[in-house]
């Protein structure tokens, strides 16, 4: 069973997440890919900070291996298959739970942040999942994807 603070927590992601997904399905695929690929560094690139702020050096070495990792699934994600990034996005939640729900990060990011990156997370990799199959289907995503970053916006 899942207490109140832990669902609280799950359905403030979940909306969070909705919320993301509306902002970048506004406009056009392109955008809407940079959206996805862009945010998920950018999700990456928040623990290191939570570490500077928690004046821990040696937590900071490990949040940028997050960083690297996560920077490898964008980087297949815009030159081989937008599908990393749904798979980034899904393993991410592995890095919120083990690392810092029930793992020895704890002292670095809030429980309550833990959990709601949970539910944003899941919930991204699913509808990145989807919306590319859709892409595929439609023959809007450009079979070279190149940067994101060359995208028009």
């Amino acid at each position: 069973m899942i207490d109140s603070y832990t669902a609280f927590w799950l359905i403030v992601g979940a909306l969070s997440g909705a919320w993301y997904i509306w902002f970048a399905s506004k406009g056009h695929v392109g955008r809407e890919r940079k959206a996805y690929s862009n945010g998920l560094l950018i999700a990456a690139v928040i623990y290191p900070l939570f570490a500077v702020f928690s004046v821990d050096a040696e937590w900071f070495g490990v949040e940028m291996l997050g960083v690297i990792a996560y920077g490898i699934f964008v980087w297949l994600g815009r030159r081989v298959s937008f599908y990393f990034v749904a798979v980034g996005w899904l393993l991410h939640p592995a890095w919120d739970v083990g690392l810092h729900l029930l793992g020895p990060g704890g002292h670095i990011v809030p429980g309550w942040y833990a959990i709601a990156c949970v539910s944003f997370d899941v919930l991204l990799a699913v509808v990145i999942a989807y919306r590319v199959y859709g892409w595929e289907k439609e023959g809007s995503l450009p079979s070279d994807l190149g940067p994101v970053a060359d995208v028009e916006t």
